[in-house]
């Protein structure tokens, strides 16, 4: 008899997952936008006004990398910084008009890439799937809370 933790499958989400980006990267190649950029729109489209700090800790990414990521859509007139009005240091950002159809049309490729990836895969089978990855993510983060105390408690 087969055990749950006999069953491999770290691979394969990461597989799934690679595929899953290689094959959205080359219906996206004609905007333009790395996969980093493409990420920071959809998160600034999404969450209108965040900050620099604020969007690196949404994109798990390091604040300078982010800053680079939006300093190269400003730049193709994806983004647009605003002045914060409670902070004079710090920068608001905000999707442009032309960020808005872009991410319209890099909706309909995701959208048309999910289909494509659940051909033969039933609607409730593919719930069934969310919910195991969901209660497998909730298990994983609660390791890392547990673990934080620890970590904090050594430094």
């Amino acid at each position: 008899m087969v055990n749950v933790e006999d069953i491999s499958f770290g691979y394969l989400l990461s597989d799934v997952t690679l595929l899953f980006r290689k094959h959205f990267d080359r219906r996206a190649v004609k905007f333009g936008l790395t996969r980093a950029q493409w990420r920071a729109t959809k998160m600034l489209y999404r969450r209108p006004g965040l900050r620099q700090t604020e969007l690196a800790e949404f994109l798990e990414m390091e604040p300078i990398a982010v800053g680079r990521v939006i300093d190269r859509l400003q730049a193709a007139g994806f983004v647009e910084r605003r002045p914060d009005p409670k902070d004079r240091r710090a920068w608001r950002l905000y999707t442009t008009e032309q960020a808005h159809e872009v991410v319209d049309d890099m909706e309909r490729i995701a959208k048309d890439l999910r289909i494509d990836a659940s051909t033969g895969i039933s609607c409730e089978e593919m719930m069934q799937m969310t919910a195991v990855l969901t209660r497998i993510k909730e298990n994983l983060q609660a390791l890392d809370e547990a673990e934080q105390p620890m970590t904090e408690a050594g430094n």
